[in-house]
């Protein structure tokens, strides 16, 4: 198939179709720039989720309450900081990386920079060039003439942004793997930075964020700016990014193994994985963060919460006697 830029340019819907998430607006909102609420969204996201899980600590939900790593007292004796310095620390951390984003963040990648036509144009050889290596010459050239408009708005509209976010999670994990682990192992740095993290032995929602405010900059708002950097994506990619790592940062705190809890479900790195890592015997594994386990498998760093779950499952049937 002899393949010209004519060929290519017929590859490209005309005229533009749109996928149901996309808004040709200037701006999502008419009340707020893409810049400010992708800023906005991980902060609103984080205590939102964090008062769901508040809720059903305050309330002790009979359905709920079955699924609590630890026992609700265990919060108060073991954690070694109060409610109101992690709301302190949490604060001052959402304060200082709203200020970077101001700061640092530009409105290349907002809507009004997008030739939709143009990066379709761009994607249509590698289309052709797939289809061809997969389907051989032929089969290709029939394809293309039924299917290549499909294909090409499937790429560009799903399928890049879709490896984009996959790939922002594999950086966001790797960065955090690799300086988590660090901030255990140099003695200097865990006293003077992680060791404040891990006062709250028995984590919970919105203590997912209580940090050193320097580590918080390092680990959570840089690494979230670099994942958002690398992988190519834009504002409006970065407001569902870091509104997403937000909530399942907060899950991972959250204190429940909830069963039908999707981020638990579909994510080996979960509220009950995490939480070895906050105890005295897991203190050394189980750095892995916030998505995958690869790194600890890898590196032989993981551990598995099997005395949790034993633990658990012991105290649920107990329980269960009791109501």
């Amino acid at each position: 198939m002899n393949v010209t830029s004519a060929f290519y340019d017929s590859l490209v819907p005309s005229p533009l179709t749109y996928p149901w998430y996309h808004s040709s607006k200037p701006d999502l909102l008419d009340w707020i720039s893409d810049k400010h609420l992708s800023l906005a969204a991980p902060v609103i996201a984080y205590w939102v989720y964090s008062m769901f899980f508040h809720a059903l600590d305050t309330f002790e939900f009979p359905f709920f309450d079955k699924y609590r790593i630890h026992e609700s007292e265990e919060v108060k004796s073991r954690n070694l900081v109060s409610r109101t310095d992690v709301i302190k620390a949490v604060v001052l951390q959402h304060v200082i990386q709203t200020i970077l984003g101001l700061v640092h963040m530009d409105e290349a990648g907002s809507e009004s920079s997008y030739d939709h036509t143009a990066g379709m144009r761009y994607w249509a050889p590698w289309v052709v060039h797939v289809v061809r290596l997969a389907c051989g010459p032929m089969t290709a050239e029939n394809i293309l003439e039924s299917y290549g408009q499909q294909l090409v708005h499937f790429t560009y509209w799903w399928f890049i942004p879709g490896v984009q976010f996959i790939f922002a999670l594999f950086v966001m994990d790797t960065w955090q793997y690799f300086l988590h682990r660090l901030f255990h192992v140099n003695k200097y740095l865990y006293r003077k930075f992680h060791s404040v993290h891990h006062r709250l032995y028995v984590p919970y929602a919105y203590g997912a964020l209580y940090n050193h405010w320097f580590e918080g900059i390092v680990l959570d708002t840089i690494g979230a700016a670099v994942s958002h950097y690398l992988s190519g994506m834009g504002i409006r990619q970065g407001v569902f990014l870091f509104a997403f790592s937000t909530l399942k940062t907060v899950d991972d705190h959250c204190g429940y193994a909830l069963p039908f809890d999707p981020f638990q479900l579909f994510f080996g790195n979960n509220a009950p994985y995490h939480d070895v890592h906050h105890q005295s015997y897991g203190l050394k594994k189980n750095f892995s963060q916030p998505f995958f386990v690869h790194w600890d498998t890898i590196l032989g760093t993981k551990m598995e919460p099997r005395k949790l779950t034993d633990k658990s499952d012991a105290r649920l049937k107990q329980k269960e006697k009791d109501l």
